[in-house]
């Protein structure tokens, strides 16, 4: 995969690691360059809060040249006994002060509407509310095509994974943005989230990595199967290698190395990449009479145009 002449931020820097000299978070922004102006957007795929799967990936884009790089990539962020990978992660996004355009997480990072409403919800049953009468239309429609035939829980799931789940090209069932398995990765989305003065946005990464690899021609059997701990490496590697030789972006071969080996990586990766294309207009809107106060995930259109770049 071929190398960026683009100057690079960090490059060598692919492992978490707190910045011992405070006063470089706090130093002036750095005069132009012969590259021209940038715009940056930060891809975070987050593991539990004790875990040491966190990694974030920073993609740059330069109109100038029209050029898309990788400048770092940073993996298993874990905390010590001094600061949290929480600081970390923050620390990360603090050393480009304000010239990030998005921040991506790979979870959602709101409570669902049903459990920060105010007044609280009388019941599903009774509630007018846009986002419950939605899902009673939704429901209502599934009913008539699917068996068995069973209500939604709108404290624990939203509108968008049940949209997710019938309306596009294939089934994407997104976990529930309350449910077991994704709520402690919402509690800390949420927490990183509230600190940053930055717009953030929610992604899947799988859907992403459909719609991206589908519009360069990828095998659907890789683009299914790129998590999966057997043949997810050979996935990834597909992925990687169509991107760089429709020279979508450019990536060190170190990273790729890494997003191979850690699918984390790979999805943090993934993530700002897909921030990159909503900046670029080639992520779909909210369907037509969609909920105005439900979340909504940034995924690519079906037709992604590459020379738009």
């Amino acid at each position: 995969m071929p190398k960026s002449r683009l100057s690079g931020d960090g490059r060598k820097t692919r492992r978490s690691s707190v910045t011992k000299n405070k006063a470089v978070k706090k130093s002036k922004k750095a005069e132009p360059s012969h590259a021209g102006d940038v715009h940056r957007f930060v891809g975070i795929s987050l593991g539990g809060g004790k875990t040491d799967k966190a990694c974030v990936a920073v993609l740059e884009y330069y109109p100038k040249h029209k050029k898309v790089f990788l400048s770092r990539l940073v993996e298993k962020i874990k905390s010590d006994e001094v600061h949290s990978a929480d600081f970390k992660i923050h620390e990360i996004i603090d050393q480009y002060h304000n010239d990030i355009t998005y921040v991506a997480f790979d979870v959602p990072f709101r409570f669902p509407n049903c459990l920060v409403s105010d007044p609280p919800c009388t019941g599903i049953e009774t509630c007018k509310e846009p986002h419950v009468q939605w899902m009673w239309e939704y429901t209502r429609k599934l009913h008539k095509k699917k068996k068995p035939r069973k209500l939604f829980t709108p404290y624990t799931q939203r509108c968008v994974e049940m949209y997710v789940s019938t309306e596009l090209e294939e089934p994407f069932n997104m976990q529930h943005a309350m449910g077991a398995n994704v709520a402690p990765l919402l509690a800390r989305a949420m927490y990183i989230q509230r600190r940053l003065q930055i717009p953030c946005i929610e992604v899947y990464p799988k859907l992403s990595v459909w719609r991206v690899g589908r519009a360069l021609n990828v095998m659907k059997s890789h683009l299914r199967f790129h998590k999966h701990s057997i043949g997810g490496d050979e996935s990834r590697r597909e992925i990687l290698q169509a991107l760089s030789t429709h020279n979508v972006a450019f990536v060190y071969d170190q990273d790729v190395k890494l997003m191979i080996e850690n699918s984390h990586a790979f999805e943090s990766f993934i993530c700002a990449l897909t921030a990159f294309l909503k900046f670029k207009s080639q992520t779909e809107s909210r369907p037509e009479g969609f909920p105005k106060n439900e979340d909504w995930i940034e995924y690519p259109k079906v037709a992604i145009r590459w020379d738009a770049f």
